[in-house]
């Protein structure tokens, strides 16, 4: 049975996950939500690395932890980024306060 930390800790970050994400779905262009979701997830892969440093947990197999989640975010956000195009990347860093030219390619 999984303990009742890592049960807590799943579900903070599948909500640190969910509710940005439904947040760029509705508010982001639809080619900047691909490259706006790797950023979000290697964020979070790199809050879930810094909380297992900090929180010394005895490792068991049989358990998630904080090093499986950040791994299945890093996964995840590497396959964002891999399915995005480089230009809807770059287009999402240069994006400034709304100045978008008026024709698209």
């Amino acid at each position: 049975m999984a303990d009742r930390g890592a049960i807590a800790m799943l579900t903070l970050f599948s909500l640190l996950t969910a509710m940005p994400a439904a947040l760029a779905f509705h508010m982001l262009e639809p080619e900047l939500v691909l490259p706006a979701f790797s950023v979000l997830l290697f964020v979070e892969a790199a809050f879930a690395v810094l909380a297992a440093r900090l929180m010394h947990t005895a490792d068991s197999a049989h358990d998630i932890t904080l090093w499986d989640l950040a791994g299945g975010f890093t996964l995840i956000g590497c396959a964002a980024a891999v399915l995005g195009e480089p230009d809807q990347a770059a287009l999402l860093l240069t994006e400034q306060d709304g100045l978008r030219p008026s024709s698209r390619p």
